[in-house]
């Protein structure tokens, strides 16, 4: 039986992911910038969210170290098997050392 091991998800261009629902939308999202940092949100209501910090949606969890993320400077990825569903990890380091577990 042969298996076949997939290449690993690159790198999503951040803009064209709703910070809010943590999904690739596939095109450019709306800028939000906030305290010298960008975050992308996919309608006005993600805007707001991502303006006042509600639910503190800035922030996400490393999935390798449960760490908290600033999404605005997260390395991030598509989760696999999520139908556009991302994953946020503090470095591209903590994203391989994650894969390669998988």
């Amino acid at each position: 039986e042969n298996i076949v091991k997939t290449s690993k998800t690159a790198q999503l261009k951040s803009s064209y992911v709703c910070y809010v629902n943590d999904r690739f939308m596939g095109s450019e999202q709306i800028p939000v910038a906030v305290d010298g940092k960008t975050y992308y949100g996919c309608c006005g209501g993600c805007v707001e969210k991502l303006k006042k910090n509600l639910a503190n949606v800035r922030f996400a969890k490393d999935p390798l170290t449960g760490a908290n993320v600033d999404k605005a400077t997260a390395f991030i990825v598509l989760k696999p098997h999520a139908n556009g569903a991302v994953l946020y990890f503090k470095s591209e380091e903590n994203y391989k050392k994650y894969s390669d577990n998988l």
